[in-house]
């Protein structure tokens, strides 16, 4: 049969406060080995639930810091695309220039009758009288219309529609009839018509020759090897997958629920997109190179303007990134506030602790020492 130990008020006492000494010297242990003041709910409900939302919040803004990297990261990619689509687009309008310096020797036949228009009529002898043009090659034919005048725009279509005809058919500025060979080659005007008829146009059966620019043959070839340059380097301009210059889209999301976030349209910057066609008739004729340098004209106005565009986007992103990384650090700093310890507090309350611990200890000796004075009586 057991029996209770009754134990006097000063050693209950004392041994209390020994055992809630005992228990705050725990608790403050596990704060310093934890750092935290709060470790589970049962501490601070309020305090931990609002660590753990704060918490929580920013671990999701920083999943969303690597996305927002590889954005800028495109964004760059993007940018030295275009940069370097301008030295290549610049060194193709340098050549083109080059081109332009050196003198055409296509054969070229320009009327002497001026005034001409559109709708000029001329009445020719015969209905089986014709006028024909030849490139060397390839010849073009015009026959009088049958008890109807023949207009000057009747007479260029014939020739301009001849299939594979290297020869342009066109009126200059004070109405002149102008044949021009776009190859290089020669102008051979002959037909059936009268001589009067022809002089009533202006022209004169015979050959006119030409011969093809290997000046600007060479330079056209350069162009052409700097055209397939620009296809190669907007292919390459891409990051991670995602090539702003090959039309592909950029979606950058900015906050944890998908509220916030910037669209970037990409373009197709390839010679196709850029309009630069390759060099037409190995660039014998003013015309075709003067043509070839307002598509590149137009091109760097195209590149330069792009290039602000994702500028201002790549800002934004930049902005909404140092953004991110600021608030990722404010709730965090926020979210330890509410549960991390003072260790310098801790540790001064550990030494306290160890004193009273100490002094307990002591008092409760003394206190078991008063109860042990009736043994004395038995001595």
């Amino acid at each position: 049969m057991s029996t209770s130990i009754t134990l006097t008020a000063g050693v209950r006492q004392n041994l209390l406060s020994l055992q809630n000494t005992s228990d705050l010297m725990s608790e403050t242990q596990n704060r310093l080995a934890t750092g935290k003041k709060v470790n589970t709910a049962l501490d601070n409900p309020i305090s931990f639930f609002t660590s753990q939302s704060l918490s929580n919040r920013a671990s999701d803004l920083n999943s969303l810091l690597d996305s927002i990297s590889n954005a800028t990261q495109t964004l760059q990619a993007a940018n030295n695309g275009l940069t370097s689509l301008t030295k290549l687009v610049q060194s193709a309008q340098a050549i083109a220039q080059q081109a332009q310096q050196s003198t055409s020797t296509s054969a070229k036949v320009t009327g002497t009758v001026a005034g001409l228009t559109g709708a000029y009529v001329n009445t020719f002898s015969a209905n089986t009288d014709t006028i024909t043009v030849n490139d060397g090659t390839t010849t073009a034919t015009y026959t009088a219309v049958a008890g109807a005048g023949d207009t000057v725009t009747n007479i260029l279509a014939a020739i301009n529609n001849t299939a594979n005809i290297k020869i342009q058919a066109s009126l200059t500025s004070d109405g002149k009839i102008q044949l021009l060979n776009l190859a290089g080659g020669n102008v051979v005007i002959a037909g059936t018509s009268s001589v009067g008829e022809l002089a009533s146009l202006g022209l004169v059966a015979g050959t006119t020759t030409g011969t093809v620019n290997t000046t600007r043959s060479s330079l056209a070839t350069q162009f052409d090897g700097i055209r397939t340059q620009i296809d190669q380097l907007a292919a390459d301009s891409g990051f991670n997958g995602v090539n702003l210059l090959n039309g592909d889209s950029l979606k950058v999301v900015f906050n944890e629920k998908g509220t916030s976030t910037q669209s970037i349209t990409g373009v197709t910057y390839n010679s196709t997109g850029l309009a630069i066609a390759a060099s037409k008739n190995t660039f014998q004729t003013d015309v075709d190179v003067t043509t070839a340098l307002s598509n590149l004209t137009t091109a760097l106005d195209s590149l330069r303007s792009q290039a602000v565009s994702f500028g201002s986007s790549l800002s934004v992103v930049q902005t909404r990134q140092d953004f991110t990384k600021s608030m990722v650090n404010t709730l965090q700093v926020g979210a330890d506030n509410l549960v991390l310890a003072d260790s310098n507090l801790e540790g001064a309350n550990m030494l306290a602790l160890q004193t009273r611990q100490s002094l307990s200890t002591t008092a409760l000796s003394l206190a078991a020492q008063s109860s042990q004075s009736v043994l004395r009586l038995f001595q």
